[in-house]
């Protein structure tokens, strides 16, 4: 019985840990905001974008592994009480791909070929 108890106490804590920024999933953002912006515009943006997305990811990634050593350790995901920055990577991917979609229906050379 108690190591039942102690399976599930360990199961539960570790569903609540950091989601790795890769498993994050992109927020949907249109690309019609970027309709009216030229493509050298459109570069410069998708850079500062995909420069935050690196950052959040980043942090995100920190959360991640510090969650798995206070659990460790612990047995409590340090984000549970932080927080982590799993919506500000989603947003920044689903920026990423408004940009790049925005430069495909401007015929920009740059643009990502999907």
């Amino acid at each position: 019985m108690k190591n039942i108890v102690l399976a599930g106490l360990v199961l539960a804590t570790l569903t609540g840990c950091a989601t790795r920024p890769e498993s994050i999933p992109a927020s949907y953002v249109s690309h019609e905001k970027y309709s009216g912006i030229d493509c050298v515009q459109l570069s410069t943006h998708l850079g500062d974008a995909r420069a935050q997305l690196l950052k959040v990811s980043a942090m995100q990634d920190s959360k991640a592994n510090m969650d798995a050593a206070t659990v460790f350790l612990a047995l409590v995901p340090a984000s549970k009480l932080t927080g982590d920055h799993a919506a500000d990577v989603a947003k920044f991917k689903g920026e990423v791909e408004a940009i790049e979609t925005a430069q495909i229906k401007q015929g920009c050379k740059s643009a990502k070929v999907v």
